[in-house]
């Protein structure tokens, strides 16, 4: 990680909603104060890549979509996506090697033909919402922590540049995959922050002190009453933590 980044260059925030107007107002007021912005299904579903366009313009976008699929349906998402210019796109990391390989070899292709950067490919492990007894209800009896572990090291022999975890397991990734692979964390509530349907959570500065490269961050700054206010709190949080 740069020593040039701000506190704020780690914040993205998460755009989960349908309506362009919100979303557009959210972009608008937050353009420089935070690193990015994460554009979800409920975004992509409702406003699609004209919106995402019309919306986010320039500004640094991490495109949530998840895509699980088989290789080849993967590989063709991933070589559209990239024309978005995003900065960080993700697959499910349980869709296995293959899959994992095609997006990354994909992401590549459509960065060249369309004269892009490269984006990070990173790979979904297990979703914050979920704990010990939501993975054993279908089948997976196995710690939520070594479940993260195991996917996050298929993903980087699979060449991904890293993967969404929740930040408790920052530290067993960071041990397992090394210090350049990058790990974006959602599940960040500030201590005054409701948690919601999160259940593995931390609090933005432990996360970003943990070694999270990018601190995903929805209702905390979009419910605000003033969400400039509340990103720029997180960032005075995390400041003196940022490396």
């Amino acid at each position: 990680m740069s020593q040039q980044r701000t506190p704020s260059d780690y914040i993205y925030v998460a755009l989960d909603t349908a309506e362009a107007a919100k979303a557009r107002a959210l972009v608008d007021a937050l353009r420089g104060k935070v690193g990015g912005f994460k554009v979800g299904m409920e975004f992509y579903t409702a406003l699609g890549a004209q919106g995402v366009r019309d919306v986010l313009g320039d500004v640094p976008i991490f495109l949530d979509l998840k895509l699980h699929d088989i290789p080849n349906t993967v590989a063709g998402a991933v070589r559209a996506l990239v024309g978005l210019k995003p900065k960080i796109l993700n697959v499910h990391a349980s869709g296995g090697t293959a899959m994992m390989q095609a997006a990354v070899k994909a992401a590549k292709q459509g960065a060249k033909s369309n004269r892009v950067p490269v984006p990070w490919v990173i790979g979904v492990t297990v979703l914050t919402s979920l704990d010990e007894g939501d993975l054993g209800a279908i089948g997976q009896s196995i710690p939520v922590a070594k479940q993260v572990v195991r996917l996050a090291t298929l993903a980087k022999d699979a060449g991904l540049d890293g993967v969404v975890c929740s930040p408790r397991e920052i530290s067993l990734v960071r041990g397992a995959c090394g210090d350049d692979f990058k790990l974006v964390t959602p599940g960040i509530r500030p201590s005054w922050a409701v948690r919601g349907d999160q259940k593995r959570v931390m609090t933005p500065r432990d996360a970003v002190a943990a070694g999270a490269d990018v601190i995903v961050i929805g209702r905390p700054i979009t419910g605000a009453d003033d969400p400039v206010s509340a990103a720029e709190r997180i960032a005075e949080e995390i400041e003196g933590v940022t490396v």
